[in-house]
């Protein structure tokens, strides 16, 4: 997963690297929702999935069922153990249409790490194509960004509209609100693979499926918007723990190599944004987001990877109407489920959501897959052996009454 770049919670299309290899399975309440099976496992196995059936429809809903053209075989680049693989969804909408619910199924649960769809509207749709002409085989590599270029794309900036890891299922909101999707718009699907169990080796196919719920929508309908919210990540090597890559600096740079500068650099650019003069190495790191504008907050759920201890979400810390809104005390890579809040929280102007996470360097040794790997001090980087510290909020923007 990847901090978005611009304002609030848009994501440049900087991040929608494509491929059309999605094929149209099903519609309609009667869509087949046979799943691959789940596999089992612990936090340090790595293997959580998303078995749960979809939920009936409701009144004016319609499933739309996609797969992938073919199966797709990861291989991570620059001697790595993660590659992350974009394609395109055609939901083939000739009219305006709100997405509701979003349900992947990873088939190959043991690489699968963590998946994103974005809603690319009609005015990117063109540069998009275009990049997909150029790269040849199903999909390309996606790292932090694919670097489509042109005016084009600029003005057409795709917008996240659902995320998957493990243990996520379908969470349903209100069945007026949804993500808004134009005719025309295509929806991009970012898969991240992780090999560190196979040392960056082959380990089998994929071929996932996304199951999409939409509606027509009415004039009350809210249109739902992801806020991300992060918070840097300076987890030092534990006492016991000596190599080269306990050096910050050394650390970022085996981040450049292996994910490129856009990712490289997000380790010094959060802290300057978080308004830190220096990182601040520890277990635990926190961030303030100022609140640009009137919305209701809806839902939540925090992102880490296996290093990950616990992750909260607060509103207005430190002042009589502070309020918890995202609790993850217990961190479980394995269970990372959008949680709805026990009923919508309206913030705006003046509020402040503030991310808070903990890291624990000392499950290094513990985990299989990265009691192997050489110690290291943890910035933000877009491998499961590296960490990230994210808030992935669903919310709305108010009208004006």
């Amino acid at each position: 997963m990847r901090k978005p770049d611009s304002p609030l919670w848009r994501f440049g299309v900087a991040t929608m690297a494509l491929a059309t290899a999605f094929a149209v399975v099903a519609c309609g309440s009667d869509a087949d929702n046979s799943a691959a099976p789940a596999a089992t496992g612990s936090h340090g196995a790595h293997a959580g999935g998303s078995s749960a059936p979809s939920q009936p429809l409701r009144a004016g809903e319609r499933f739309v069922d996609l797969k992938m053209a073919e199966a797709y075989t990861p291989a991570p680049p620059e001697g790595g153990t993660d590659e992350y693989r974009c394609q395109v969804i055609d939901p083939g909408l000739t009219k305006a249409a709100f997405l509701t619910g979003t349900q992947f199924t990873p088939e190959n649960v043991a690489i699968a790490h963590h998946a994103i769809v974005y809603a690319v509207p009609p005015g990117g749709a063109a540069a998009v194509r275009e990049q997909d002409a150029k790269t040849p085989g199903l999909g390309w590599q996606c790292f932090g960004g694919t670097g489509v270029a042109g005016a084009e794309v600029e003005e057409g900036d795709a917008a996240w509209v659902d995320t998957w890891a493990p243990g996520a299922t379908e969470t349903l909101l209100t069945q007026d609100a949804g993500y808004r999707l134009e005719p025309g718009s295509l929806l991009v699907l970012q898969i991240h693979y992780n090999l560190l169990a196979t040392d960056g080796k082959p380990a089998g196919s994929d071929r996932s499926a996304v199951r999409l719920r939409l509606t027509d929508g009415t004039p009350q309908t809210r249109e739902l918007v992801t806020w991300p919210v992060d918070a840097p990540t300076d987890l030092p090597c534990a006492a016991d723990e000596s190599g080269p890559l306990c050096d910050r600096a050394a650390s970022i740079a085996d981040v450049t190599k292996r994910f490129g500068a856009d990712v490289g650099d997000m380790a010094d650019r959060q802290v300057e944004e978080c308004g830190q003069s220096a990182p601040k190495a520890g277990s635990t790191q926190t961030c303030d987001h100022k609140v640009e504008a009137p919305m209701t907050l809806f839902a939540g759920f925090g992102h880490m990877h296996m290093l990950g201890r616990a992750i909260k979400v607060e509103l207005n810390p430190g002042t009589p109407n502070a309020k918890v809104v995202l609790d993850v005390p217990q961190f479980d890579f394995d269970n990372q489920r959008l949680v709805q809040l026990p009923s919508p929280v309206e913030i705006g102007p003046g509020d402040t959501l503030r991310v808070t996470c903990t890291h624990d360097a000392g499950l290094r040794k513990r985990l299989p897959q990265l009691s192997k790997l050489p110690p290291r001090y943890v910035v933000w980087g877009d491998g499961t052996s590296d960490e990230m510290c994210i808030g992935i909020m669903t919310v709305s923007l108010r009208r004006a009454k």
